[in-house]
């Protein structure tokens, strides 16, 4: 299980256990599956998409921003 959370600027928008996460990289879209290795990427606009651990899917749609990943924690701080 992966913990994600989403802040803007403005508001914290997600806080909590997820499946995957997919995101818009600026060198292309990748996704983050548990265990995955640290990383700290810049994203550009498209749209981040994430399982919640119930299974559904949730997407935003986002201008910019950053992910960072470290012990399954998936950490993005975007502007919308």
């Amino acid at each position: 299980m992966l913990r994600l959370k989403i802040i803007s600027p403005e508001k914290r928008i997600f806080d909590g256990d997820v499946n995957r996460v997919t995101v818009p990289g600026t060198l292309g879209e990748f996704e983050i599956l548990v265990n995955h290795a640290p990383i700290i990427s810049s994203l550009e606009s498209g749209k981040v998409s994430y399982e919640i651990a119930t299974g559904e899917l949730k997407q935003l749609e986002i201008e910019s921003g950053f992910v960072e990943v470290q012990k399954n924690v998936v950490s993005l701080c975007v502007e919308l």
